[in-house]
């Protein structure tokens, strides 16, 4: 039998001996719920029932006072000096804080003041300090609403460990800092309030100060850098790295002289050179700082060979023409990251690394040389383009390309453009050829078949030109580029029709040698705000028309200067100067003399109104040309800052003789608005003629993409 029938009563009362003798039959009658409930009952306790003993509890309770000696005060070390201190009473408190005496106090907002020693020698980088805190402190973007003394307590507590942090990047370790909060803010108690006069239901707002003894300064104590000693330029070098032992000690000066040390081994041939995080260990019996910062140079190297992953796309011999580096030259991280730069710019990949990668390593005093290895990833190579426009006087002009950017490789790109227009209809073909005998120079081949129809002439022209030039591009804008060519026009070309009157054409065949130069010291190449742009253009023609041939030489000189005067603000002007000096008027063909007039010219006038006129009244070019623009270009706050209201006013003459007059000046003002995008500024300008000569509009609309000059 597993039940013991002697078992305590109250487990007999459960499990009767009734249920251990025949377990099934028990089980099948149950056990009913009431006597469950009896049996589970917690038992009544009298309040005067005694408690049990309580387990473990071997310690018997104190029946008396306990005397405990009195605490000892420790004598003053006299050879310690303390700082002077006050005691200030907050209005609103019943403590004490404690506050330096004669305090330069620096005011951070209404409720943030800042006190310092008065010498200025105990803490010689107050002005930095208190800036760096301002641009970081929670309670300087503390607003109004927010200014509850218990907001402000909250946000006192961070900008406490915000000063500690700054204290210690400047090399004040031992610094104290003294916090106190003063102040309530927001109504009281209305009952109350209702008992007083209403000047005084509102307690002083809130203010924290912070006393700040700022203690000795640190300095640098021993500094090791590891095997930068054993680097061939050592002395030069450690030079580069501006802190020696004594220097005052300063977080800041350690990333900033880690960084003139990188740069140093990257521009001075060590290509693997690595550096460690700097370690500081601070002794405050010493006041010092013990740096630690592991130089690894890893031996000196000039460069080798530029290896191209893509030979057949962009060959290693073209990147070695792109690249400002010469084999053997020594090796420099800023080169690297140019030729990176330059691959990037030919628009034809969408990734490109540069790595050096040592090919022979250094022996002795000779360095070795390390191989440039480009892996690229094409970008698509086919371009689709357009671009609208409209003049009231030019009526529309569509233009459209296609261009494959790496026909030829390397860079030898093929583009077949046209135009649609009011006035103009264009088919041509362009050959290119970029880094074409060194960086940044190009070649250009281009033939193309047009017909002009302006209100000076009628003009159908076939034309071969060439150009080689070294220019400016997004990436590398240029302080001067150049550029020098040939033009071979056969052209067809007749004055301007006038009430359906035609008069006969005549062909002129021309050959033109134009060299061009441009100095360009603006900040961006499609929207300057400051700097200045001069160019120059001489063209020398020889032209044959009806059995005359003429000698004649086309110069323009073009100027703009750009001034910012605030963040929303720039000015502009600009100057355009030409002369064809040679030749008679009527020797020059139509196409190549200078007009006057439009949306890039004088706006206000139709295009290539201005000038001189014909005897049926239709312009009839010039040989001097004078343009003068000035435009204030205003940035709104409208789209997020996107546009911006430009007033104008515009003048220029065209003369027939070589030497520009001022005898007809025509005027034009008005007002544009551009609207900036990600690729240039959308132009919509309004103008209208000041002294309109007879035929000229009283409105002219110009609408293009970028800025007028």
């Amino acid at each position: 039998m597993a039940q013991d029938t002697q078992a305590p009563a109250r487990l007999e009362d459960l499990i009767p001996d009734s249920a251990v003798e025949n377990p099934e039959e028990w089980a099948a009658d149950g056990v009913s719920t009431e006597a469950q409930a009896d049996d589970l009952a917690e038992p009544v306790l009298e309040p005067d029932s005694p408690m049990a003993e309580l387990p473990a509890m071997e310690v018997p309770w104190p029946d008396q006072q306990l005397d405990l000696p009195e605490l000892v005060r420790l004598p003053r070390d006299e050879a310690i000096d303390f700082a002077e201190l006050e005691s200030i009473q907050d209005e609103d408190a019943d403590d004490e804080v404690a506050a330096l005496a004669d305090a330069q106090l620096e005011v951070v907002s209404d409720q943030l003041t800042l006190a310092f020693p008065v010498e200025l020698e105990t803490f010689p980088v107050r002005e930095e300090f208190v800036s760096r805190f301002k641009s970081l402190s929670t309670i300087q973007s503390l607003s109004d609403e927010e200014g509850s003394i218990a907001q402000l307590a909250a946000r006192a507590r961070a900008d406490e460990d915000l000063l500690e942090q700054l204290l210690e990047i400047y090399g004040y370790y031992d610094a104290q800092i003294i916090r106190s909060v003063s102040g309530r803010t927001g109504l009281r108690d209305q009952t109350a309030a209702a008992d007083r006069p209403a000047q005084d239901a509102r307690q002083p707002e809130p203010s924290v100060r912070f006393d700040i003894i700022p203690g000795p300064r640190f300095r640098f104590g021993a500094i090791n850098l590891g095997q930068l000693g054993e680097a061939p330029d050592a002395t030069a070098l450690r030079q580069e790295f501006g802190i020696n032992t004594g220097d005052p000690l300063s977080s800041d000066a350690i990333v900033e002289e880690q960084i003139d040390l990188d740069i140093a081994l990257g521009e001075t041939g060590y290509s693997f050179a690595e550096i460690k995080e700097p370690e500081l260990l601070v002794d405050h019996a010493r006041t010092e700082g013990d740096l630690t910062m592991i130089v690894l140079p890893k031996g000196k190297y000039v460069f080798g060979n530029v290896i191209s992953d893509m030979p057949d796309f962009l060959s290693s011999k073209h990147l070695e023409t792109i690249a400002r580096f010469d084999e053997g030259d020594i090796y420099q991280r800023s080169l690297a990251l140019d030729l990176r730069r330059a691959i990037t710019a030919t628009g034809l990949v969408s990734t490109v690394s540069v790595t050096p990668r040592e090919v022979t390593p250094p022996t002795g005093d000779q360095p070795g040389i390390v191989a440039m290895d480009v892996a690229m990833t094409k970008a698509p190579l086919r371009t689709i383009a357009g671009a609208i426009g409209y003049g009231t006087e030019e009526g529309f002009r569509i233009a459209a390309s296609w261009e494959h950017r790496n026909l030829f490789p390397s860079e030898g790109a093929l583009r077949v453009r046209g135009i649609i227009g009011t006035r103009e209809q264009l088919a041509g073909v362009t050959f290119r050829k970029n880094n074409f005998g060194g960086r940044d120079r190009v070649l250009t081949l281009d033939a193309y078949a047009s017909t002009i129809d302006t209100n000076a002439f009628d003009a159908n022209t076939a034309a071969l030109a060439g150009t080689y030039e070294r220019v400016s591009n997004l990436l590398f804008q240029k302080p001067f580029s150049w550029g020098v060519g040939f033009e071979l026009l056969a052209t067809d070309e007749r004055p301007a029709a006038v009430d359906g009157m035609q008069e006969e054409r005549q062909t002129y065949l021309i050959a033109a040698l134009p060299v061009r130069g441009l100095i360009d010291s603006t900040d961006d190449l499609l929207d300057p705000t400051k700097g200045f742009r001069a160019g120059a253009r001489l063209s020398p023609e020889i032209s044959r028309s009806q059995g005359t041939e003429s000698f004649y030489l086309r110069s323009q000189v073009d100027a703009s200067y750009y001034k910012q005067i605030n963040d929303k603000v720039v000015l502009a002007t600009r100057a355009r100067f030409g002369s064809i000096p040679g030749t008679s008027l009527e020797n020059i063909a139509p196409s190549r003399r200078f007009y006057a007039g439009g949306g890039s010219s004088v706006r206000g006038y139709g295009y290539q109104a201005i000038g001189p006129q014909d005897a049926l009244g239709e312009p009839s070019g010039g040989r001097s040309l004078v343009e003068l623009s000035f435009e204030a270009r205003i940035r709104t706050g409208f789209f997020d800052g996107a546009l911006a209201v430009v007033p104008f006013v515009d003048a220029g003459s065209v003369g027939t003789g070589a030497t520009p007059d001022f005898d007809d000046i025509r005027i034009g003002a008005g007002v544009g608005v551009r609207y900036y995008t990600g690729f240039g500024p959308i132009r919509v300008d309004v103008a209208t003629p000041i002294n309109p000569g007879p035929g000229d509009g009283p409105i002219a609309v110009y609408v293009s993409l970028g800025q007028a000059f």
